[in-house]
């Protein structure tokens, strides 16, 4: 998905998506053809929820989308643990 058509889908005006790309919390791919997935896509929508609907300030944002991606990294780690004790035929407990 374009910057472009990121806007539309969320409507936003450039100036916020270029802060939250300036921010680090959106982070386009390079071809600018297909510059978000559909992740970023969540993320975004996840970061107008916090703004508007729950009324977070800037601050807040970074540190929660923060949070969120230590909790998907530890996920991924506990996903990756847990194959690897059944690869080794570990008993779960």
């Amino acid at each position: 998905m374009t910057i472009e058509q990121l806007q539309v889908r969320l409507n936003l005006d450039a100036g916020a998506l270029q802060l939250w790309i300036d921010e680090g919390w959106l982070l386009p791919r390079g071809d600018p053809d297909l510059a978000f997935t559909e992740g970023d896509v969540a993320r975004a929508q996840l970061i107008l929820d916090l703004k508007r609907e729950m009324g977070v300030n800037d601050e807040g944002i970074g540190i929660i989308l923060s949070l969120v991606d230590q909790m998907h990294g530890l996920r991924r780690v506990l996903r990756e643990l847990m194959q690897a004790s059944q690869e080794a035929g570990l008993p779960r407990s």
